[in-house]
């Protein structure tokens, strides 16, 4: 795609435009401010790395937010019967014919 004489080609969240002498920019996605107080960001960053954005810090904390959601779900026993009582239920409401 070509945007103002330059192509546009998306890498995940970086984009680099590309101009006819192939020197290209990386350009970081849009950012945004929150308001944290002191305290909270303290804590975010004890979850850090050196050198590692809290941009970084927290898209890590999101996706092991949303996996642990996953696994609670997948792995959540309430409402489920073994296997072996699935089957003998499903036996019994759908006998073989013989």
């Amino acid at each position: 795609m070509l945007v103002n004489n330059y192509e546009v080609k998306c890498v995940t969240e970086t984009f680099k435009y590309y101009n006819t002498y192939n020197y290209y920019n990386n350009y970081k996605m849009e950012n945004t401010t929150i308001a944290l107080s002191k305290e909270l960001k303290e804590k975010i960053s004890e979850f850090g790395n050196k050198g590692e954005s809290f941009s970084d810090i927290l898209q890590r904390m999101y996706n092991s937010a949303v996996q642990r959601q996953l696994n609670d779900f997948l792995f959540n026993e309430k409402g489920f019967i073994p296997i072996e009582e699935a089957m003998a239920e499903a036996k019994k409401k759908w006998p073989k014919s013989r």
